[in-house]
């Protein structure tokens, strides 16, 4: 099977023993971030720092001034990594040491972009709004994302693309010292709770002949009972996640939020592919970070799997867990795949952040007999010496 590893710049820029080392893994690829949120990052082996603070989403290479001038919505630069373009030179060290490399490209989720322009957000039922969530129902926030994927994607030396979060976000974000756990919200609540009422979608809902006034009571009134613990929130696969939806809202209700939102997303999401291989003019691979359950919305965007590999090659799927999960995930798509598809299960090799790299080997072939052809590894650079032994060990072993 083919492997590849995330890495970011900030792990190679600086560390000139950083691509040799990832080879050494067995891994084939590397999965090279080069538009990312906002995060903070250890760097266990870099001999220059431990800890990379990066305040902003952020672009981390030069942006195209022309492609973006007169433009409220653009990509931030970043500054903290040392040099003009860190992806450039991480893309050719790692390609240097005989990996391909592909570009990891998170769109839909910036929280600057939010601060800055607080009309772009999703807005919740009760008027909230999530400034890490821009809303891809707005014409504004949909050019930019398009344009981002295919600025991001097509990078030199670039072979492939990854996009993340190529759809809907909401709630679920890990914000600076988080405090939201006080009340669980499972799947459907999550749900829910990440509804957008912004005038667009207010819009939207119009004009599937809804009234938007009742569609937010309606999920305030569902909501009543999960703060109040009178309903009993399940949890469970995709199926009983939205069957619990359609309890709470009534099915009608459901299906029009169903109707605008999986209409937003697909045409963003074939907007965003067509762009990218506009831009690439050859030859170049297009995933998704994905779910096949439509309502579930994140890094791994809802898709419909028949529909996502009619534009996209291939989806990358969230397979560290059980493996009644990993089934979850992968079956939706085996009966649309052709023999361009990639289905790519991605495992956390983190132990530290609930990664399990010592069942790799075991996890991977379970993966491989479900229909996975390649598996992504999540990630080179924050794992300990002694996950990435096990990772080594368990691709040594795999076919």
């Amino acid at each position: 099977m083919k492997a590849s590893a995330f890495v970011y710049p900030w792990d190679v820029v600086g560390d000139p023993d950083a691509a040799r080392r990832i080879a050494d893994l067995g891994v084939q690829q590397v999965t090279l971030a080069s538009a990312y949120h906002s995060t903070r990052a250890l760097t266990p082996r870099h001999p220059r720092h431990r800890i990379v603070t990066a305040r902003h989403a952020a672009v981390l290479y030069p942006p195209d001034p022309e492609r973006w001038a007169d433009r409220p919505l653009r990509p931030y630069r970043q500054s903290w990594v040392e040099g003009a373009d860190p992806y450039g030179e991480a893309a050719r060290a790692l390609a240097d040491a005989g990996l391909e490399v592909h570009s990891w490209v998170v769109l839909a989720h910036n929280s600057r972009l939010g601060d800055e322009h607080p009309h772009t957000s999703v807005r919740n039922a009760y008027g909230d709004r999530y400034p890490w969530a821009p809303c891809v129902a707005r014409p504004e926030v949909r050019s930019y994302v398009v344009d981002l994927a295919a600025e991001a994607a097509v990078r030199p030396g670039t072979r492939g693309t990854e996009l993340e979060s190529c759809g809907w976000y909401g709630l679920a974000h890990l914000h600076a010292h988080d405090k939201i756990g006080g009340v669980p919200l499972r799947g459907a609540a999550q749900y829910l709770m990440s509804l957008c009422f912004c005038d667009s979608c207010h819009a939207g809902y119009a004009s599937l002949g809804a009234d938007p006034k009742e569609l937010r009571r309606a999920v305030l009134r569902a909501l009543q009972g999960v703060w109040t613990g009178e309903v009993t929130q399940g949890g469970g696969d995709r199926v009983a996640e939205w069957a619990e939806v359609e309890k709470l809202l009534g099915t009608d209700h459901a299906a029009t939020f169903a109707a605008w939102r999986d209409r937003v997303a697909a045409e963003l999401q074939r907007d965003a592919v067509a762009a990218v291989r506009e831009a690439a003019g050859a030859p170049f691979q297009v995933l998704l970070h994905a779910d096949p359950a439509p309502h579930r919305l994140g890094a791994n965007v809802g898709v419909d799997p028949a529909g996502i590999l009619r534009h996209a090659d291939g989806v990358v799927l969230p397979c560290t867990g059980s493996d009644a999960a990993r089934a979850d995930v992968l079956t939706p798509f085996v009966p649309h795949r052709t023999e361009r598809t990639t289905l790519a299960a991605n495992f956390t090799i983190v132990a530290g952040m609930g990664g399990s790299p010592a069942t790799l080997e075991a996890d991977a072939t379970h993966a491989a007999g479900l229909g996975a052809d390649e598996i992504r590894l999540y990630h080179a650079g924050l794992a300990s010496d002694a996950d990435l032994a096990a990772v080594r060990t368990a691709l040594e072993r795999l076919p």
